[in-house]
């Protein structure tokens, strides 16, 4: 596991933003992390660094899956907060994305265990600040291990 401390908003928006523009088709990042740690801010800053405006970026908390097209690749945005089996998450057609050519953002990715593909990148977030956060991250994966060195170094 690697660790940084992001000390602003403006650090964390670099460091997605960075991670944004290293995503590539079938990439899978998992956040986690209380509410109001930050975990949209972040996939806001990611999906800015792959091409979407930034005003185009809520959490999809009732939508459950947005779907961000036109920018670099496609990228779609789940929030798994109000699901609790695997049975929802599958009626959502969110295991169809894991197959897609696009990458897949995942808010609360553990409240249902298996929501994870084999390769993904683990991010947790804590609020350690008003705008201040910790992001610890793990990868699950030879591709999460790439993605991992971006964000960390």
């Amino acid at each position: 596991m690697s660790a940084l401390e992001l000390s602003s908003l403006a650090i964390t928006q670099a460091v997605g933003e960075r991670l944004g523009q290293a995503l590539q088709p079938g990439d899978f990042i998992g956040l986690r992390g209380e509410l109001g740690a930050g975990k949209t801010a972040l996939v806001r800053a990611i999906a800015a660094g792959a091409g979407v405006r930034s005003e185009e970026v809520a959490s999809p908390t009732f939508a459950l899956i947005h779907v961000y097209a036109g920018c670099s690749l496609t990228l779609y945005h789940a929030d798994l907060y109000r699901l609790t089996t695997r049975d929802e998450l599958y009626a959502t057609g969110y295991f169809d994305l894991l197959d897609d050519a696009g990458a897949l953002l995942v808010e609360w990715v553990d409240r249902i265990a298996s929501a994870s593909p084999r390769d993904w990148l683990e991010l947790r977030l804590f609020a350690v600040g008003p705008q201040a956060r910790r992001i610890e991250g793990t990868a699950h994966g030879p591709r999460a291990e790439v993605l991992k060195r971006v964000v960390f170094g």
